[in-house]
């Protein structure tokens, strides 16, 4: 429970951030709105013409008898429109993230300076990060596809199908957003997906803290919108956890991790307040270093 408490404390700490910060919170928000006119677009055609495309794939069902036809259509419109709502709270984090690839990597490297004065770079030029986003976010959209497939299947069993299984997919949706979340933080230091799910499957209750919370308000668009700045911001302080570094801001005095040090003062001999935290901001998982020279340090 405590690790529950602590994954959604890092949700409240990144909108609050983001709240403190109001330029950074009116960038954050295009990539979002660009990506809800997009999806709001595709399941309003979905809407329109999902009963003609489920027609048109299945001719064989033209000569069955009323009302078997209608129902059966029906139902597999019906299910079209729900895998689509799934699949398209799953995917917005990953097209808004790909989308505002600049916005976002500003926003948490701003998030790093003001924990501790300075942000870890992955030193690959722009379109090779992108390229790199791309690619693993197609591979986590492919795995929690499968999921959602395989939840929407067990949700047709009575009683169990109506209850645990929505619960339980919260808490899939929520480790994949996670997953996503974090990935703008952990790119930076260089920690491949490989070992950024190695992290997060290690304090998977931690990721539920932040993300199942978080799957549940994505059901709205226009909230996932606005929840967005502040969920890269604070998934961002969850990065740092992850990686051992501290995630106290000095500057937020309403940040309840500094009620012991009123000052915000950093430990002048371990400024990054890294010390016996694991890898601190040039370490991969394990202790190695950083690839790609993934971790310097830079004062923008």
């Amino acid at each position: 429970m405590r690790e529950l408490g602590r994954g959604f404390g890092y949700l409240v700490k990144g909108q609050r951030w983001v709240a403190q910060h109001g330029k950074q919170f009116g960038w954050g928000l295009l990539p979002g709105l660009i990506t809800l006119v997009l999806y709001a677009g595709a399941l309003v055609a979905l809407v329109l013409w999902g009963t003609d495309l489920v027609s048109w794939a299945t001719p064989f069902a033209d000569d069955w008898s009323d009302p078997w036809s209608g129902l059966f259509r029906g139902f597999l419109t019906a299910l079209l429109f729900a895998l689509a709502l799934l699949l398209s709270v799953v995917t917005f984090t990953a097209v808004t993230l790909v989308i505002g690839e600049p916005f976002y990597e500003s926003l948490s490297e701003q998030v790093d300076i003001s924990v501790a004065g300075f942000a870890p770079e992955s030193g690959l030029p722009l379109w090779r990060e992108l390229l790199v986003s791309v690619r693993d976010s197609l591979r986590i959209v492919v795995r929690a596809a499968v999921w959602g497939v395989l939840l929407f299947g067990l949700g047709f069993l009575p009683v169990v199908g109506q209850t645990v299984i929505p619960v339980v997919g919260f808490f899939v949706t929520g480790f994949f957003l996670v997953e996503e979340l974090t990935a703008v933080a952990l790119a930076r230091r260089g920690v491949r997906l490989r070992d950024r799910l190695a992290l997060l499957r290690a304090r998977k209750t931690l990721a539920w803290g932040f993300g199942a919370p978080l799957a549940v308000f994505f059901l709205v668009p226009f909230v996932a919108v606005f929840l967005m700045p502040g969920a890269v911001a604070g998934a961002t302080l969850m990065a740092r956890d992850l990686m051992g570094e501290t995630t106290d801001d000095p500057d937020d005095p309403d940040d309840p991790d500094n009620a012991d040090d009123p000052d915000g003062a950093a430990d002048p001999a371990d400024p990054a307040g890294t010390a016996g935290g694991g890898a601190g901001v040039t370490g991969a998982v394990g202790g190695a270093p950083h690839p790609a020279g993934g971790g310097a340090p830079t004062g923008r």
